[in-house]
């Protein structure tokens, strides 16, 4: 099966006072970049990366990676935008989309290739972390349309997972699902 990878990184990380987009981990690689080449470790192709706030300068860290970047001009509505511009440029030959945020630093390739592993054209999985629902999402062909039609704000595809048979993958053994929002909630050696 094909699956695509969709980084979500357009936010402003007003809470962070910077775009999470650019908070560099301890090897001193912005989150883009190094959510970008997890999706690509994990075997996701191609990779689309989509910015926002800070676009040009998010762009230029990019410079060097093998992803796609799209810009979501309506950004400041929140994740669902990204969400939405993510989907509409999805590959025409993928079959699911893996979904991960640029703000989940503890996510690793163990997770993504485990939700992958459930994905096809119908499908909707989530991971957890000791039973709370986190990222990664992958998203099957048939469900796009749905999604986007009902993205809105900061909500991105909560709503439609809520109304939808979704497969829960337990990731906590393997991943940390935590979503940073403030520079007191970042890993060490990140910033």
């Amino acid at each position: 099966m094909k699956s695509a990878g969709l980084v979500l990184a357009a936010g402003a990380g007003r809470r962070m006072g910077t775009p999470k987009a650019l908070v560099r981990d301890a090897a001193g690689v912005t989150w883009a970049a190094r959510t970008a080449r997890l999706l690509t470790e994990a075997g996701c192709s191609p990779v689309v990366v989509v910015v926002g706030a800070a676009a040009d300068q998010v762009r230029a860290e990019l410079s060097g990676e093998p992803v796609e970047v799209v810009e979501a001009t309506d950004w400041n509505e929140g994740m669902g935008a990204s969400l939405r511009a993510g989907l509409r440029s999805a590959d025409a030959v993928s079959e699911a989309v893996v979904v991960l945020p640029v703000d989940v630093p503890g996510v690793t390739v163990d997770a993504v290739r485990r939700v992958v592993d459930q994905a096809g054209d119908d499908a909707l999985v989530r991971a957890t972390y000791d039973g709370a629902p986190g990222h990664p999402v992958v998203i099957g062909r048939d469900h796009w349309d749905g999604v986007i039609a009902s993205a809105r704000g900061d909500e991105g595809a909560r709503g439609y997972l809520r109304e939808h048979d979704v497969v829960l993958v337990e990731c906590g053994d393997v991943a940390d699902g935590v979503d940073v929002d403030t520079v007191g909630e970042l890993p060490p050696g990140h910033g």
